[in-house]
């Protein structure tokens, strides 16, 4: 099944449906984390009195961060096209669900998602586990093989491989340091409407 046939599109948020605008690094840094470890989990390690605080923390970095939003290019001309094509779209996010609304609202993007089709860290395990992606296709009773998990890390992707997902790998450097674990691979999300739709992209 091509992406053109495929009824179901998950996106990652930040840095996939917006603009990446999160600097992980300095946010380690200001809550104790090691450089390169990502921060959810190792924070799932901590005792809760000591992780408590710093999940706050990381909320409010997260909410300053949701008002500053802006929408990646072409993503709302993706999303109205597949709209169009009477495809089911969802978000899957390693952020709060009320912080993944303010960012979409704020992007002029929260029109194309049902609010019980944003799942966030606390709905479902955060990615790369699948289960936020199973459960969407639960909801919507799709298969596996009918969806598309989008996505610019490797958690993205490898959470759409674990759920048996096609999964296209965003990045806009062009580097693709993930490629292994990419079926399909653009730049923007203008070109990945190319790719789908080569003679009907806007």
């Amino acid at each position: 099944m091509n992406l053109a046939q495929r009824p179901a599109w998950i996106f990652d948020m930040d840095g996939t449906l917006t603009v990446a605008i999160h600097d992980f690094e300095q946010i380690r840094r200001d809550l104790g984390v090691p450089s390169g470890q990502p921060i959810l989990e190792y924070l799932d390690r901590l005792p809760a009195d000591r992780a408590a605080p710093l999940r706050r923390r990381l909320g409010r970095v997260e909410e300053t961060l949701a008002a500053r939003a802006e929408p990646m290019p072409g993503a709302a001309s993706l999303l109205t096209r597949l709209r169009r094509e009477g495809c089911r779209l969802g978000v899957l996010t390693r952020n709060r669900k009320d912080c993944a609304l303010t960012t979409l609202a704020t992007c002029g993007l929260l029109r194309f998602f049902e609010q019980d089709e944003v799942v966030g860290r606390e709905e479902a395990p955060a990615k790369p586990e699948p289960d936020g992606l199973l459960m969407l296709l639960d909801t919507w009773k799709l298969p596996s093989s009918a969806a598309v998990m989008i996505g610019n890390y490797l958690f993205d992707l490898q959470a759409g491989h674990a759920a048996g997902a096609r999964t296209v790998y965003v990045d806009p450097s062009g580097d693709f340091p993930y490629r292994d674990h990419a079926d399909d691979q653009v730049r923007d999300l203008r070109e990945l409407q190319a790719l789908v739709w080569p003679e009907k992209a806007e």
